[in-house]
């Protein structure tokens, strides 16, 4: 547990960072760990007796957050579509075997639109060139304010300090959700949880727990969201409940995965919590449904 506490801290302050630098940092970054995420979803796979298109689906990968990173929405889906088309070039020409290819395809979707539209979102803010950096508004010094800040409050003087673009506010507002719903579920699905949710996949998953994630990442969601950042109380009530339910089946979405091979942990590289695929599972649901919410909703003006 305290290795698990000290990891997350640790991860949590370098996606603050980059989160905030924005940029071509947070860019390669999403890139780096899409291809972790790319290289255990293959390993499991490998494990099941299935062979992916290792190579083909990687350099797709990149195609596609690299089109993510420059804004060229079209090229997005023509990456997509073309490396998928090559993959089943190879099926022809080597022989592999159909599933094989389809497994390699829907990697492509299940990791990469998330990355895709998590890219998208941090870069909403004005019309730029491709590859432009669009930094984050550097946030005022107030190391000799605190005192003052604390004594006479004002929620307005609080919001000033996060004058951030809205690309940033909506990635903070995402990621925070998605924590939220992970340690809210945790914490009461140990606490309190009794009723298996779905036994067979996730035996720690609990409707209690689940329960805990819906309340706790409204409660985060409002508190940052209407308070911090200024958006509509009701639509962040809303988007606190769709992101709970959304982090709840993409964590599910992940364990039937690791389940279908026989594994217990995607990876190793994060001490405390298996691979990126286990850290960032509930991220894949989140992010694409985040985004198409946010837009649908006018949060992106």
């Amino acid at each position: 547990m305290v290795l698990r506490i000290i990891t997350g801290i640790i991860g949590i302050a370098i996606s603050a960072v980059l989160i905030q630098i924005g940029g071509t940092p947070f860019a390669c970054f999403a890139i780096f760990i899409s291809l972790i995420a790319w290289h255990e979803y293959c390993s499991i796979f490998q494990r099941a007796g299935i062979s992916t298109a290792y190579f083909f689906g990687a350099i797709t990968l990149v195609l596609m957050l690299c089109c993510a990173w420059l804004g060229n929405f079209e090229e997005i889906l023509g990456a997509l579509t073309l490396g998928t088309i090559a993959m089943f070039m190879l099926m022809i020409i080597f022989g592999l075997r159909p599933q094989d290819i389809c497994v390699s395809a829907a990697g492509l979707i299940y990791l990469g639109m998330p990355f895709v539209h998590l890219i998208l979102l941090r870069f909403l803010t004005d019309e730029r060139m491709p590859a432009e950096s669009i930094d984050t508004v550097a946030l005022p010094d107030i190391s000799g304010n605190i005192a003052t800040l604390i004594a006479n409050f004002d929620l307005a003087h609080v919001q000033a300090l996060f004058n951030i673009d809205v690309g940033c506010k909506l990635v903070w507002i995402l990621f925070l959700c998605t924590w939220a719903s992970d340690t809210f579920a945790y914490f009461v699905g140990s606490a309190i949880g009794s009723h298996k949710i779905a036994p067979s996949v996730s035996p720690n998953k609990t409707v209690e727990g689940f329960i805990g994630a819906i309340f706790g990442t409204i409660l985060v969601a409002i508190f940052f969201g209407h308070i911090l950042f200024g958006f509509e109380l009701t639509q962040m009530a809303i988007l606190g409940l769709v992101m709970a339910i959304a982090a709840t089946l993409g964590d599910l979405a992940e364990s039937t995965i690791k389940r279908s091979a026989g594994v217990k942990d995607s990876g190793f590289l994060i001490p405390g919590h298996g691979g990126v695929l286990d850290r960032f599972d509930s991220l894949f649901f989140t992010a694409p449904v985040f985004y198409y919410f946010a837009v649908v909703n006018g949060l992106t003006a």
